[in-house]
């Protein structure tokens, strides 16, 4: 085994979460320390694209805020990562939806998948 794969494995905080992909409705729960006092606050999105694997594997949300689009890119093994809800789970032919960023109102509606 090479031994930065090994190292990552053994030393890395491995957290578990639902699977989710690209298009689904996500709210992420994550710390925030402000001085000497820690809160958690929510980041509620789409989710764009999931990349990489492993210890380096990061996620981007996209939410509009006002009218502004607003994003984001988590890694998954973040320790300030509290929990990951998914809200809505939805249908898209791609695994990265940058098509997302053009779109505004109902055409940026995404089809909710079936369970």
């Amino acid at each position: 085994m090479d031994l930065v794969k090994y190292v990552q494995e053994e030393y890395t905080n491995k957290n578990e979460f639902p699977d989710f992909f690209a298009g689904d409705t996500i709210t992420v729960y994550y710390k925030i320390t402000e001085g000497n006092k820690e809160r958690i606050q929510f980041f509620r999105g789409v989710v764009l694209q999931r990349r990489g694997s492993g210890s380096t594997e990061t996620f981007t949300i996209r939410k509009m805020s006002g009218n502004v689009g607003v994003e984001r890119i988590f890694p998954i093994n973040m320790p300030a990562l509290d929990k990951i809800e998914i809200n809505k789970r939805g249908k898209v032919r791609r695994a990265r939806i940058f098509y997302q960023r053009e779109r505004t109102g109902k055409a940026a509606r995404i089809k909710e998948r079936r369970m």
